[in-house]
């Protein structure tokens, strides 16, 4: 039915206007405009329903294109407010992405909006509150912060389940091979967490704020240590959060044990740097019937061993031209710790020999001023100067130290110029794999260390300023969430979080109410090229 303006007498003297239908003789009121105590006042109201009913019947824009400046309402300034601009248009696009992981199947909207918070503005968790006010009208109380953080590690295994189903579906993730590292976060404390004990001095919890040897130099200072597994795109798939006085190799095992038993693997293949490496993990590996890649510090080896890795792989070859005619090969030798593979690489080559010769340098200088330096690779203090059990000094003696370069070790170096090592146990289930196989796998491990510098960077993971357990999980989970939303936005759309988000942000809504009818009316700023397409890569093919 065709619906018209009505007015009609108030009992206070106004008069009020109306957007009203009929249907079987019955009157309906559709729509209240307004109330109008002057003839200008009513004539601005009788426009705006007027504008109304023909943007419902004809499905117009807000403001059709043959109004002009003098009968557009919206343009009457004495009769509107502005409000502000608010940046909907990323919530809206974050929003759109957390469905396509099933967050919202969490049940637990402040935990989203403390992850889509992260992603945009990684600051502290009350700030994030202020933020989201501020930005999207969105409020909590600090009140309910406090107590759901308590209870955010609880979501950690459902979450991640939610993460590992996209990942097969977006990236066919079948548990054949993950990546794993390790990284450190401090904390802007110089207090250690103690572990709480029972009455008889048994350790129910550890202590999770530990000194511990960090991956930043910050003496004093307590840390906890991450484990992280990503797939060969860099997604991540799971994390582990250990105490900061663990050593990098214990959270090896557990890490991958505790993954395995989630998700019922039988078998896969766990890529890891040398820091991971041992006897002991080793083992634990071939008990689970595990296949791995680690990285091989060769320089640990044993000197029969290295020499052997030199003459197959470099032998006589000096010259560049030599040098360059054996870029790539491989060979394969057997250890202690199983199968060895080792490469050459002239681009290492170059690059580990120009490091090599800079501590040289460093190292004379530093034996010509008789003076040690901190990190110099080569320098040693010379044999009669270091003290040994059958020559001491003598009481009260004092002996000027001197120092020279270390030339074993140099010699040591020398050899293994250009030259890497990988562990690993593949070839005993697939035999037509090849050494250049395994070194590719090995070197995508990349993207574990890029996963841990969006975190660290784009994500502000680091200090960390919470100092209970429960609220240190819930951290680690918010940015482990909102790690996995940004490496599938820069996989999809092959730009940066910095810039996706900066993108998203420009466009605003200005936010304008009618004074006469109470309306808030929102106008989004016109897409960018630029946002536009991005917006039909992540969210929708139309807008």
């Amino acid at each position: 039915m065709a619906e018209h303006v009505r007015t009609v007498k108030t009992s206070s003297g106004a008069t009020a206007v109306q957007i009203v239908r009929y249907e079987k003789r019955k009157r309906i009121v559709v729509s209240h405009i307004g109330s109008a105590r002057s003839i200008e006042d009513l004539f601005t109201l009788k426009r705006e329903a007027l504008r109304k009913i023909e943007a419902t019947a004809l499905q117009k824009r807000l403001f059709p294109e043959e109004e002009t400046e003098q009968s557009s309402p919206i343009l009457v300034r004495n009769k509107i407010a502005y409000l502000g601009a608010r940046h909907a248009l990323i919530y809206e696009a974050l929003t759109e992405i957390f469905g396509l992981f099933n967050f919202p199947k969490l049940h637990n909207q402040l935990l989203l909006d403390l992850v889509l918070m992260r992603i945009i503005q990684p600051v502290s968790k009350l700030e994030s509150l202020m933020y989201l006010s501020e930005m999207f009208g969105i409020h909590y109380k600090a009140g309910s912060l406090y107590q759901a953080l308590q209870l955010f590690p609880k979501l950690k295994t459902t979450t991640e389940e939610k993460i590992v189903a996209f990942a097969k579906e977006h990236y066919s993730f079948d548990f054949s091979m993950v990546f794993y590292d390790v990284t450190t976060l401090y904390y802007e404390s110089f207090t250690e967490d103690e572990d709480t004990t029972d009455a008889e001095g048994n350790v129910i919890e550890k202590g999770l704020r530990k000194d511990g040897l960090g991956k930043e130099i910050k003496i004093g200072q307590p840390i906890i240590v991450i484990g992280l597994m990503v797939t060969k795109e860099g997604f991540p798939v799971s994390f582990e959060v250990y105490e900061g006085n663990t050593f990098e190799g214990d959270t090896f095992i557990p890490s991958i044990l505790s993954f395995k038993k989630k998700y019922n693997i039988q078998t896969f293949t766990i890529v890891a740097d040398a820091a991971m490496i041992s006897f002991e993990n080793i083992e634990k590996l071939k008990e689970q019937k595990l296949s791995y890649i680690v990285g091989a510090r060769i320089t640990n080896l044993k000197q029969t061993e290295m020499k052997q890795i030199h003459t197959e792989l470099i032998g006589k070859n000096q010259t560049a031209e030599e040098l360059k005619m054996i870029d790539g090969k491989s060979i394969r030798i057997q250890t202690e710790r199983g199968l060895l593979i080792c490469d050459f690489s002239l681009k290492r080559y170059q690059k580990d020999k120009r490091e090599m010769e800079k501590q040289i340098l460093k190292a004379e200088y530093l034996v010509s001023k008789n003076t040690d330096g901190k990190r110099t690779k080569f320098l040693m203090l010379k044999q009669d100067n270091q003290t040994t059990g059958k020559k001491r000094k003598k009481k009260g003696e004092k002996k000027e130290k001197a120092y020279a370069l270390n030339m074993k070790l140099i010699e040591k170096t020398k050899r293994l110029l250009g030259i890497k090592g990988y562990y690993t146990n593949l070839f005993e289930k697939d035999e037509e794999l090849t050494d250049q196989d395994i070194i590719t796998h090995y070197h995508s491990l990349w993207h574990v260390e890029k996963a841990f510098r969006i975190a660290k960077s784009d994500l502000a993971m680091r200090p960390i300023y919470h100092f209970k357990r429960q609220t240190i999980e819930a951290h680690i989970l918010i940015c482990f969430m909102a790690l996995a939303i940004c490496k599938y936005m820069e996989l999809k759309s092959g730009k940066s979080t910095k810039k996706i988000v900066r993108l998203l942000m420009s466009i605003t809504d200005a936010r304008i109410r009618n004074k006469l009818t109470g309306e808030i009316i929102v106008m989004r700023q016109e897409f960018s090229e630029e946002v536009e397409q991005l917006w039909k890569t992540l969210i929708k093919p139309t807008l």
